[in-house]
C-alpha cells in the first residue's frame, strides 16, 4: 500500500492541532489486514484521552482531504508516545533538562549498565547525567540502549 510520505502527514496534522498546544510527535502506518494510521501526540503537560480525542476529531477530516493512503481504507488512532518512551529527538531531550531520567547501556560504565539521575545537558554525540551529589557521567549516546524520563510510583 502507497502512503504520503509520514512527515508530509506530520506536518499537515500539526498545521491542523497547532491551536491546541499538542505537538505530533510521530507517526507510523501500519500495513496489513486492517491498515492503521497512528499520530502519536505529547504536549508539556502530558496527554490523556481527552486530548487524544480532540485531536482525532480535529484532524479527521482534513486527512481524508489530504487522503493520506490514495484513497485506501485504513483506521485513524491518536496515542501519546507513553510515559516511558525513549528520547529520539531533540526536542525530547531538551524537555527534560533537569528532569530525572534512566539510562540504559550497551556496555558497563563504572561496573553498571544502568544508571537514574538527572539530565544535566546533552549534545548530538553525548549526554550528561549527574546521578549523585558526587558523580556526572558524560556518556557516549552510541552506548545508551535507551535513556526516557524516570517513573517513580509512590
Amino acid at each position: 500500500m502507497k502512503i504520503k510520505p509520514v512527515e508530509e502527514i506530520k506536518e499537515f496534522c500539526q498545521k491542523v492541532i497547532e491551536p491546541f498546544d499538542i505537538e505530533v510527535v510521530e507517526v507510523e502506518f501500519k500495513q496489513g489486514k486492517d491498515p492503521t494510521l497512528t499520530i502519536f501526540i505529547d504536549s508539556e503537560g502530558g496527554i490523556d484521552l481527552d486530548a487524544c480525542e480532540k485531536v482525532h476529531r480535529a484532524i479527521d477530516e482534513p486527512l481524508d482531504e489530504l487522503d493520506p493512503t490514495f484513497g485506501l481504507q485504513y483506521t485513524l488512532q491518536v496515542s501519546s508516545l507513553g510515559l516511558d518512551r525513549p528520547f529520539k529527538r531533540k526536542e525530547d531531550f531538551e524537555r527534560n533538562i533537569g528532569k530525572e531520567v534512566e539510562v540504559k547501556l550497551f556496555s558497563s560504565i563504572m561496573g553498571k549498565k544502568f544508571y537514574e539521575g538527572v539530565l544535566v545537558s546533552f549534545d548530538e554525540n553525548s549526554v550528561v547525567v549527574k546521578v549523585d551529589k558526587k558523580t556526572t557521567l558524560t556518556i557516549d549516546r552510541k552506548q545508551i540502549v535507551k535513556i526516557n524520563k524516570l517513573i517513580k510510583f509512590e
